[in-house]
């Protein structure tokens, strides 16, 4: 039986965990982890987010501008982060509505699909 989710994996491309490391840890503010000696030569490096880690690894020769493929992060003020990403220059894509939530998405310096989704009080 699946219990949970441990973690997700993105990707951007080799050599370029300097600026996702900027952009995931300093702009979003996500915590870098520790990752296992074992797969520290891999490249990439891993967040935490709440109880679950984000995985950025690295790979070369993917076109993430042409998937729907996306990771959403659960925010409790949609409207501050709307601000922020704007004021860093990073385009903003209306979401399609969903009932119970308001949302927006946006892409990474890498072409990943971002998604940022809060629940409205009833």
């Amino acid at each position: 039986m699946i219990i949970g989710l441990h973690h997700v994996q993105i990707t951007i491309p080799k050599g370029s965990e300097k600026e996702g490391k900027n952009f995931y840890c300093h702009l979003l503010g996500l915590p870098e982890i520790e990752k296992p000696k074992s797969l520290k030569g891999r490249g990439g490096f891993w967040l935490q987010v709440g109880k679950e880690q984000v995985h950025v690894g690295t790979e070369e020769n993917v076109d993430r501008l042409a998937t729907k493929a996306h990771i959403a992060y659960q925010v409790d003020d949609l409207s501050h982060w709307r601000r922020v990403l704007a004021e860093k220059g990073v385009r903003l894509i209306e979401s399609v509505p969903i009932p119970n939530y308001e949302r927006l998405e946006f892409r990474d310096p890498f072409g990943n699909r971002v998604e940022m989704i809060q629940q409205l009080t009833t």
